[in-house]
C-alpha cells in the first residue's frame, strides 16, 4: 500500500502548478471508445485512477501510450463490449464506460462498480436513463447487461443533478438517433470538459454548465485533440495545505472561476487570496478562524471532495464549526483519524462539530478514501511531530506525486512503499 512521513511544523511557501482534473479526464478516456479513430489528450494527470482506466481502455482492445503529459488513444482496434469486472471493481467511476460502450456498440457488459467506501451511491439514475434512450437493462449475478436494438433520442428529467449520469447520458446520445434534452443536469465544469471534447471529436451538444443539455445526435465522430483542464479539487487541497500551515504560495494551471465555493470559505477562515486569469495566491493568517457553517452540495455549491480538507483545516481555527455533508452518507472516516491527532470532533448523522484546538500531535492514522487521506496529510504538516499516513494507495487515485510536490514547496514529507 504505502506509507507517508510526515514531520510537522514547516511552513508551506512557493509556486506550485496543478494537473488536470481527475474528474474530467476519466469521462474523457471512457469518450474515446465512442469515435473509433485517435483522441490526443493533453495535460492528463497520471495517477491511479487513470492507469485503471487504461488499462480497462487496453483489455477492450484499444491501443494508448504516453508522450510526456499527452496521453494517445487509439480506439479503431477496440474488439470487445465486456468491461472487465476486477479492474471496475476497483474504481466507481468505471461506469461511465457504460454509456460510450453502449454508444458505439449498442451493448455491454460491466459489473457494480468499486471506489471509495463513501456509503450508498446507487446507478440506478444511469439505469433509468439509458431505458429511456431505448436500452433493455438485465442485472444477473452482479453484472449489468444492456443492449439496444438503436438508440434514440428523449427527454430525460434527471431525479437528481447527478454527474455521472449526466455524463453516460451524453456519452451514449452522442450517437443516438434523434436530438435527447437533459434537465436537471448536472452543472460541474467537468461537464463542460466532457461536451468540449465530444464536441471535438464533431458531436453537437450545448448547454453544459446550465441545467438542460441539448444532444443531436450525429452518425460518425472522428479524431480529436484536447486539453483537460485544471483539478479544482487538487487546487483547493494545496490552498488548504498552505493555510493550515500558515503558508503563502501561488498556484499556476488554475481555473479561478470552478473554485468560488472554497475560496469564499477560506477567505472566511481569514486568508488573503488573490485571484488573475490562470493562477492564484492565498497567505495565510496567523491564526484561522471558525466558520459558522460547511454545506456541502452540488456544483456551484461547496464541493463534497473538499470536505475532508476543510475540517482538517478547521481543527486548529479558533471557534467551533460545523460541517453538514448532504451528498454522501459515510464521509467522516476521517474524522475519527483527526481525533486520534488531537482534533475536538464531534458527529452527529451527517453534521461534523469542530472545536479548534491549539495544536495537533503526530501519530500514526490510515487513509481510509482520497480526501480523507489528503486531509490527513494536510494534518500531518501542521502537526507536533512526526505522522505517518497509511493507505497511500487511496491518496495516489487522484494526486500526482502529492509528496514530491509538497517537498517543493518546504514539507518534510516521504514517501516508502
Amino acid at each position: 500500500m504505502g506509507k507517508f512521513y510526515i514531520d510537522g511544523g514547516k511552513r508551506l511557501e512557493g509556486t506550485l502548478r496543478v494537473q488536470g482534473g481527475k474528474n474530467a479526464v476519466l469521462p474523457i478516456l471512457a469518450a474515446t471508445v465512442l469515435n473509433g479513430n485517435i483522441s490526443y489528450i493533453h495535460d492528463c494527470p497520471q495517477i491511479l485512477d487513470v492507469l485503471t482506466m487504461i488499462s480497462i481502455l487496453e483489455r477492450i482492445g484499444c491501443n494508448v501510450k504516453w508522450e510526456g503529459k499527452t496521453l494517445i488513444v487509439d480506439s479503431s482496434t477496440v474488439s470487445s463490449y465486456e468491461v472487465p469486472e476486477d479492474l471496475v471493481r476497483e474504481m466507481r467511476s468505471s461506469i461511465i464506460l457504460l454509456g460510450s460502450v453502449l454508444g458505439r456498440y449498442k451493448r455491454v457488459i460491466i459489473s457494480y462498480p468499486g471506489g471509495c467506501p463513501l456509503g450508498p451511491r446507487p446507478i440506478d439514475l444511469h439505469l433509468k436513463a439509458l431505458r429511456q434512450l431505448g436500452v433493455q437493462i438485465k442485472e444477473e449475478r452482479g453484472f449489468i447487461i444492456c443492449e439496444a436494438s438503436k438508440l434514440t433520442g428523449a427527454k430525460i428529467h434527471l431525479d437528481f443533478p447527478s454527474v455521472g449520469a449526466t455524463e453516460n447520458i451524453m456519452l451514449a446520445a452522442s450517437l443516438a438517433e434523434g436530438t435527447t434534452v437533459i434537465y436537471n443536469a448536472a452543472k460541474e465544469p467537468e461537464i463542460k470538459d466532457l461536451q468540449d471534447f465530444l464536441n471535438g471529436m464533431g458531436a453537437k451538444i450545448s448547454g453544459a454548465s446550465t441545467d438542460v443539455i441539448y444532444i443531436e445526435g450525429v452518425k460518425t465522430l472522428g479524431k480529436v485533440e484536447h486539453k483537460v483542464i485544471p483539478d479544482r479539487i487538487v487546487t483547493g487541497t494545496y490552498l488548504a495545505a498552505a493555510a493550515i500551515t500558515g503558508g503563502e504560495i501561488e498556484l499556476t494551471n488554475v481555473e479561478p472561476n470552478h473554485i468560488q465555493a472554497i475560496t469564499s470559505k477560506l477567505r472566511e477562515i481569514g486568508c488573503t487570496l488573490i485571484e488573475k486569469e490562470n493562477n492564484i495566491y492565498l497567505k495565510a493568517p496567523k491564526q484561522l478562524r471558525s466558520v459558522d457553517i460547511v454545506r456541502t452540495q452540488p456544483y456551484p455549491g461547496f464541493p463534497t471532495d473538499m470536505q475532508a480538507q476543510m475540517m482538517a483545516l478547521l481543527t486548529i481555527a479558533s471557534g467551533t464549526s460545523i460541517i453538514t455533508e448532504t451528498v454522501f452518507e459515510s464521509r467522516f472516516k476521517h474524522a475519527e483519524e483527526l481525533m486520534r491527532m488531537g482534533a475536538d470532533i464531534t458527529i452527529e448523522g451527517r453534521t461534523a462539530i469542530v472545536k479548534g484546538v491549539n495544536e495537533l500531535t503526530g501519530t500514526a492514522v490510515h487513509a481510509k478514501d482520497l480526501r480523507g487521506g489528503a486531509a490527513l496529510i494536510m494534518a500531518g504538516l501542521v502537526a507536533q511531530g512526526s505522522t505517518v499516513v497509511e493507505g497511500a494507495k487511496h491518496i495516489e487515485r487522484g494526486y500526482e506525486e502529492i509528496d514530491k510536490n509538497l517537498q517543493l514547496l518546504g514539507a518534510s514529507i516521504r514517501k516508502i512503499n
